[in-house]
């Protein structure tokens, strides 16, 4: 949907990458992490939040990973306020300053990121996206074209599904590979937690590297270092399942 606009991060150099980009095994560094919720199963234990209320069976983050946030590595809260911090880690969300985005932008952003309904975007920006260097807008313009390439992939596809049913590492890490190129599977972390006797996938956090001003996530991904995918398996939570 969107072409990120992306500026360098503070710091670092962008490196640039063709459309068959290798991956650069163990020189690879990964520069930032995107996060990606399994939105079901985030709502278990929180259906109070106004984005869980509203969670219907047929919203499109009930088949598809939604956006938690994309974080630069080993920074956050860049030139913000010990007001806003302090704020912010005590959960007064509705006390942050304002996003400000396109129409455009902040439609997609809706769709891919329910936690808008909580302020979500106010406390992602304020914590991680101050410290990219980027605008508002070309900061979460970015994370909503990341999130683009994963939610029309075999990934998003296999857990589209298995809603109801267990995913393995084995399922995860192929998906990946097949989607993303070989070796994309090692720069993948899946989350699981434990609900009653279930234990549920809640998370994927994918490694990027640096890549150039359109660069895909594939090619974010190949620019990463390696990571241990941590849970081997978990069930892909169905929309009201409690």
């Amino acid at each position: 949907m969107f072409k990120p606009v992306l500026k360098a991060l503070l710091g670092v150099t962008l490196v640039c990458f063709g459309p068959s980009a290798s991956f650069a095994g163990p020189q690879g560094k990964t520069t930032s992490l995107l996060a990606a919720s399994w939105e079901p199963a985030f709502c278990e234990g929180k259906s109070g939040k106004p984005e869980c209320k509203s969670q219907t069976a047929d919203r499109f983050d009930a088949s598809h990973f939604s956006l938690h946030g994309l974080w630069p590595m080993r920074k956050d809260y860049c030139n913000v306020s010990k007001a806003d911090i302090e704020a912010d880690k005590t959960g007064r969300w509705d006390d942050l300053p304002a996003v400000t985005l396109s129409a455009e932008t902040e439609k997609a952003l809706e769709k891919v990121m329910p936690g808008t309904q909580s302020g979500l975007q106010k406390h992602e920006w304020l914590r991680h996206g101050t410290c990219t260097g980027l605008s508002q807008e070309d900061y979460f313009k970015s994370a909503i074209s990341l999130m683009d390439d994963l939610n029309t992939s075999a990934v998003q596809a296999l857990f589209a599904s298995h809603i109801g049913k267990e995913v393995t590492q084995s399922d995860v890490q192929a998906a990946f590979d097949k989607s993303f190129g070989d070796g994309a599977a090692e720069r993948v972390k899946m989350h699981c937690e434990q609900d009653g006797d279930r234990r549920l996938v809640t998370e994927l956090t994918i490694g990027l590297g640096d890549g150039t001003a359109d660069a895909s996530l594939k090619d974010r991904i190949a620019s990463a270092g390696r990571t241990r995918f941590d849970c081997d398996r978990g069930i892909v939570d169905p929309v009201g399942q409690q």
